[in-house]
């Protein structure tokens, strides 16, 4: 069984249609289940679901509360309740494509040593409008994920995006469930919660796939893409991975070299810009990658 694990906090706006998604993937029912977990929404998001359930008793619809604040409470939740022995995590605002669950048991049927997969997300402007400083180094800002048309392994520094992930059960119980020190509380842009655990993956050597046609579009509303959300995104991680090194000083030091040559690249892209006439690529990389820095600097 699958069982696709959806969190959610305060977007009545978007669950709904999210949760009928699934329901008309057009996959049978038995060999699926959503687990739903609330965390402490203040909105419709209860009712709405309470709807969804009533408007589909054909699907193994399961609800749940989690107090405790946080996205990695949620998802440690969904995976306590989930009885699958595949656990697919999908923002609250993505929208699977048509054959997303046939699709997908293709694919793990046809590569039976995946411990965890990302699938392709394409981000879905809410105003109609592509953001102006968007290009391939900010991609990911706006989670969106594009490996190609052909299945490959996530290698190096590249790991799947939370919108649209999974993992063997098998592979959670060998490498342990998502750090709740780090990760989104509220509306705060911590993160680093998904880097962490594909970082145990990756160290115990379990193979992560990209399967391309397992995909989404992703829900993107005007106020992601402005310079404040793009400052508080930058500051998020950059503090998320301060906590993340800061028991270990070896792994801070390297983390912080990093930063020192990721510095180098965003100038030699910020000159590419400018001489290619596209200073709003160039001048926004560098505002994200100095509100980075200072998160990890612990003065943010």
């Amino acid at each position: 069984m699958i069982s696709l694990i959806v969190c959610t906090y305060n977007r009545d706006k978007y669950i709904y249609s999210c949760l009928q998604k699934i329901a008309d993937n057009g996959y049978p029912t038995q060999d699926y289940e959503i687990i739903l977990v609330n965390n402490n929404s203040t909105d419709s998001t209860e009712q709405l679901c309470r709807n969804f359930g009533s408007d589909y008793p054909q699907v193994q619809f399961r609800y749940f509360n989690e107090t405790n604040q946080g996205l990695s409470y949620a998802r440690n939740r969904g995976i306590a309740e989930a009885a699958g022995d595949w656990l697919v995590f999908l923002d609250d605002d993505a929208m699977l494509h048509p054959g997303y669950l046939t699709n997908l048991k293709t694919h793990l049927d046809q590569y039976p040593d995946a411990g965890a997969f990302g699938g392709h997300i394409t981000p879905e402007f809410e105003s109609g409008e592509t953001p102006h400083w968007l290009c391939k180094w900010t991609m990911s800002w706006v989670s969106a994920i594009d490996m190609g048309k052909k299945v490959s392994l996530f290698k190096g520094g590249k790991y799947p995006i939370g919108a649209n992930m999974g993992f063997s059960r098998l592979t959670i119980q060998k490498c342990g469930l998502f750090n709740t020190a780090l990760g989104r509380t509220g509306n705060n842009l911590m993160g680093g919660e998904e880097k962490d655990i594909f970082n145990r993956l990756k160290a115990a050597g379990i193979p992560i796939y990209y399967f391309p046609d397992v995909a989404v579009d992703h829900v993107i509303p005007p106020r992601r893409t402005t310079v404040e959300f793009i400052e508080r995104l930058g500051s998020g991680i950059g503090s998320s991975e301060l906590m993340r090194c800061r028991n270990n000083n070896a792994n801070l030091l390297k983390r912080q070299i990093t930063e020192v040559i990721k510095w180098g690249a965003t100038i030699i892209l910020w000159c590419y810009y400018m001489v290619t006439f596209r200073p709003a690529c160039g001048n926004m990389l560098v505002l994200f990658r100095k509100n980075v820095t200072l998160g990890l600097l612990g003065k943010k």
